[in-house]
């Protein structure tokens, strides 16, 4: 068979497993079952007649002609994918991520609406950027936003990524809590007590990880990944997370932001005081004007806002620290 006449879906997972080197990783990021994505790789080789992986039960690893192939199917793939962005309409609605209600991006999206009011911006609210970015990869949002760093699925190539804000974390307690009384909570306050870093959505790894860190480096201890309620505390009501922190007694780590709930109180973290770092990523190859109002907003709202200027002495995870060269 000519090369021309390869299915390009067979190339994409070629690729996927190519960079991966390993069939079950590819199979998630791609959203498929491994054996599926077995079968498309063997009838690729038998289209070609070439092998394209050696494997064993250890290891994956490209021969030389899949070592060609990699190079040629990933250009053809990005000329694939800019060929469809550019024809396609641009009047359609742009699908942006948003991540929660009251949450920076969505500010963002409020703030870029009047930019482009012939445009349709529609909000989707995955409530974690882990699960974002798995839509981005499968094409069902066009823009994300959230902490990209910690997320355990992989981006998909080709991305145009803008870093928005380093907001800074709070803790929500009850309001009859000793912590509730300071204005604002050293995070020495934090030695010895548990504390939720779920935010009720225990699904958002990007999240957890930021939390688990930040607690264990000041002394405080990780609640249980699954302590009763936890799944549900994210779609509750608020008087459901009142409950919630009165059954257990822990303070949940959260963003500034969080939206009021009835009898708990968020007071800022300090000393230092903790980021979450936000960013905004899209295609590189995606052309919308909503994309461009998006960034038009960003323009106008970092400076004004100062999103970009944390506190002396902010703590960072140490992932975000070396990709920002921020000092902690």
């Amino acid at each position: 068979m000519a090369v021309s006449e390869v299915d390009t879906r067979l190339l994409r997972h070629f690729v996927a497993v190519a960079q991966e080197l390993h069939f079950g990783r590819a199979a998630a990021r791609l959203f498929v079952a491994q054996q599926a994505l077995s079968r498309d790789v063997a009838r690729l080789e038998r289209d070609l007649g070439v092998r394209l992986f050696d494997r064993t039960t250890r290891r994956v690893t490209l021969t030389p002609p899949g070592e060609r192939l990699l190079v040629r199917a990933t250009e053809l793939l990005d000329l694939h994918d800019a060929m469809l962005a550019e024809l396609r309409d641009t009047t359609r609605p742009l699908l942006v991520d948003v991540m929660h209600d009251r949450s920076t991006a969505l500010r963002v999206l409020e703030a870029a609406r009047p930019l482009a009011p012939d445009v349709e911006l529609e909000a989707r609210f995955h409530g974690g950027c882990d699960a974002a970015v798995r839509g981005l990869a499968a094409h069902r949002v066009d823009v994300v936003f959230g902490r990209l760093t910690g997320v355990r699925v992989a981006p998909p190539a080709g991305l145009t990524r803008r870093l928005v804000r380093l907001e800074p974390l709070g803790l929500m307690v009850l309001d009859d809590d000793p912590l509730a009384r300071h204005d604002t909570i050293a995070m020495a306050l934090l030695r010895g007590r548990t504390i939720d870093t779920s935010g009720g959505n225990p699904e958002a790894p990007e999240w957890t990880d930021l939390g688990a860190e930040l607690v264990e480096r000041h002394g405080g201890v990780v609640a249980p990944d699954h302590h009763p309620g936890m799944a549900a505390v994210a779609a509750a009501p608020p008087e459901e997370t009142t409950h919630h922190l009165r059954t257990t007694g822990w303070p949940v780590l959260t963003k500034t932001d969080a939206a009021p709930i009835p009898g708990t109180v968020v007071r800022p973290l300090t000393e230092p005081t903790p980021l979450y770092p936000w960013w905004m990523a899209h295609r590189d190859t995606l052309r919308h004007p909503g994309v461009d109002a998006l960034h038009r907003a960003l323009d106008r709202l970092i400076p004004a806002e100062g999103w970009l200027d944390p506190p002396a002495g902010a703590w960072l995870p140490a992932a975000d620290r070396a990709l920002l060269h921020v000092e902690q």
